[in-house]
């Protein structure tokens, strides 16, 4: 005999409808949303104080992400590899959102070594990569850096993880409202990462283009491996049959690093 699944038990039955009232006391799903917000806000974020490369006091959760859909990174200014590749990286990605930098996504680069990187050095840094509106440089204090970097994830734990050229290079990118939260690498395509913080992190605000449609998407290639390495380590400063055969972020880089072996011929000369 066939049994008719369509009948349910008097205690599937009161089930169903107490997970009924509770999702509409709960408000649904999008509650949820704002509840993953709570959890990951004001009483986990630390509210440190920054001063940024304008020489603006500013609090890390009450003015840098409350409400905010936003990509953090930290940085050195004497880092002599890694962190211009990502600053020349992020560069691109704001050149991608446009005007949404500032104005729906607002991008941080915090150093790592606030004995050197006062306000005056993170705004040279910050004038040699040619950044636009709505992304800030800033120092602070050692001990609530560290602090910040621990509470994101990003500080390495192992013996040797609070010098300079151990940390991480990675870097988080999140949604305060919503509590998404994903990590961000430096090698990273600038237009996969433009799509997340533009487009994903937001939930979808920004509506697309009509003519994006998967009818319409082109066939995908098979790239080479020397391809694969130019797009994730070389692409954020270099361009390949382009007019313009070096970018701005190169030229920041290359003058970075003369100032850096002059400092080293002449170590007299620039110190503090």
């Amino acid at each position: 005999m066939r049994r008719d699944h369509r009948k349910r038990t008097p205690a599937v039955t009161a089930l169903l409808l107490i997970l009924g009232a509770a999702l509409i006391l709960r408000g649904g799903p999008a509650a949820a949303a704002g509840d993953a917000g709570s959890i990951w806000g004001a009483d986990y974020f630390p509210n440190i104080p920054l001063v940024t490369h304008e020489g603006k006091p500013v609090r890390f959760f009450d003015d840098l992400i409350k409400g905010k859909v936003v990509a953090i990174n930290f940085i050195y200014t004497s880092c002599p590899d890694v962190c211009p590749l990502e600053t020349a990286m992020l560069r691109e990605v704001q050149e991608i959102l446009g005007d949404q930098v500032g104005r729906d996504v607002f991008m941080y680069s915090i150093t790592i070594d606030p004995e050197r990187d006062t306000p005056e050095v993170l705004k040279k840094y910050a004038e040699k990569f040619e950044v636009g509106p709505g992304w800030l440089f800033l120092t602070g204090k050692k001990d609530d850096i560290t602090l910040l970097r621990k509470k994101l994830g990003l500080y390495s734990e192992a013996k040797g993880g609070d010098k300079l050229e151990a940390h991480s290079v990675s870097g988080i990118m999140g949604n305060q409202s919503t509590g998404r939260w994903m990590r961000m690498s430096p090698f990273e395509n600038p237009h996969v990462m433009a799509t997340q913080l533009g487009t994903w992190l937001p939930n979808y605000k920004k509506p697309g283009r009509k003519e994006q449609d998967y009818a319409n998407a082109p066939e995908v290639r098979t790239i080479s491996k020397g391809e694969s390495l130019f797009r994730t380590r070389c692409a954020a400063c270099h361009t390949i049959g382009a007019k313009d055969s070096v970018k701005p972020a190169l030229l920041a880089y290359i003058e970075e690093e003369s100032d850096r072996m002059e400092r080293q011929r002449h170590p007299a000369e620039h110190r503090h």
